[in-house]
């Protein structure tokens, strides 16, 4: 059978979102109808164009702040032959990639004046190479995301609602953080609670919904709040999570969800935990040594048919231990065995095991563990001072 004659250059034109290919000097040789089409140029105007020529008179605007990074991402590529795939970046109404207006439709015909938002682009560069092995071109494809980014911002909100504020609570110092995903594009449903408890006790509890977006913020609250309640009125960890585990099976979007649940007492200096799939709590004893709290783990919710009972834990705690509380954004990473992300969090604690207080330890535990880029998932954290 014979191989049908491919038209390279209809595809071209067909490919979804703007796409340009430029020299490796980066001038323009060749841009798609949709490229065209947003930022309202004819084709004799780009073919030619010199990229770091945009914006030159005005080197301080928001505009030439994205050439400039598109630039040195373009840059990368050539020198290196790998894509690069950039932050997502934000342009203001007067920037690039401004959807191209119609006379006819513009406001100005209704007697007021046109506003824009402004919008937010994802951009990808690729080399291509020629038979030889030789770097040719540079494709730069852009796709707006703008509504991916307003939907990320309500579930940002969505998400700040529905966890606990950060309040004394007893009069045991507890120190929370929570940091969405780097990415501009996800937000997970990482959570934490805390809940008093009868006499000098306290409940604490991390989990971690799988998926990201508004439905998973909206499961997130969900157990969140079943957990809470259950907490309550349960004798232990083990049967609020065995509830949790009934409730979440009613729940769409709940199917292997993770959660750690610990109950601690001061009066009798011990702390009873157990968890469903998730990352072990980590103790910092008062001498510096480590324990994980992992001798009570059940698979994660819904993860099993048939209902079975919940295993559950204790072990004893002396004055100026620490109790940690994660996720998986605190110490897993890409290409890396989640063991060691969960070995670096152990060395970080004996490490910073004389801190002063638990918002000290905190605040270590970010700066040495999250990467200075960001990381592609949240991050929930407790830390309470034992």
């Amino acid at each position: 059978m014979a191989e049908p004659e491919i038209d390279y250059k209809a595809v071209f034109q067909a490919l979804p979102g703007a796409v340009a290919l430029l020299t490796p000097q980066l001038i323009y040789a060749d841009v798609n109808g949709e490229w065209l089409r947003i930022l309202g140029r004819a084709r004799d105007q780009e073919i030619g164009r010199y990229l770091p020529d945009d914006f030159a008179s005005s080197p301080n605007s928001a505009g030439a702040t994205v050439v400039r990074n598109l630039q040195a991402s373009l840059r990368r590529v050539a020198d290196t032959g790998e894509c690069d795939a950039m932050e997502v970046q934000r342009f203001e109404p007067e920037g690039l990639y401004r959807p191209a207006v119609r006379d006819e439709d513009r406001s100005e015909a209704h007697g007021r004046p046109e506003t824009l938002d402004a919008r937010y682009w994802s951009m990808t560069n690729i080399p291509v190479f020629d038979s030889n092995g030789q770097l040719v071109l540079l494709l730069h494809r852009a796709e707006e995301v703008t509504e991916l980014i307003q939907a990320r911002a309500v579930a940002l909100s969505l998400q700040e609602a529905m966890l606990p504020t950060h309040r004394p609570t007893g009069r045991h110092p507890v120190a929370v953080r929570y940091r969405p995903a780097g990415s501009a594009l996800d937000v997970g449903g990482d959570w934490y609670d805390l809940v008093d408890l009868p006499g000098d006790r306290l409940g604490i509890a991390v989990g971690d919904v799988v998926g990201h977006g508004l439905s998973a913020a909206g499961v997130m609250g969900q157990l969140r709040s079943a957990l809470s309640a259950s907490s309550r009125v349960a004798p232990g960890p083990a049967r609020a999570l065995e509830v949790l585990d009934l409730y979440a099976r009613s729940v769409a979007g709940a199917e292997n969800a993770t959660a750690a649940c610990t109950f601690v007492d001061w009066d009798a200096h011990d702390i009873t935990y157990s968890s469903a799939g998730h990352l072990p709590p980590a103790l910092l004893h008062g001498d510096g040594t480590m324990s994980f709290l992992d001798q009570a783990t059940h698979p994660p919710l819904g993860a099993r048919l048939e209902h079975d009972a919940w295993p559950q834990a204790t072990i004893d705690f002396t004055e100026n231990a620490f109790l940690a509380l994660y996720t998986d954004g605190l110490v897993e990473r890409r290409r890396e065995d989640i063991d060691t992300g969960v070995a670096r969090l152990a060395d970080c604690l004996t490490h910073h095991r004389r801190a002063s207080d638990a918002e000290a330890l905190a605040d270590a535990l970010l700066s040495d563990l999250l990467p200075p880029e960001g990381v592609t998932d949240d991050t929930a954290l407790v830390i309470v001072r034992l």
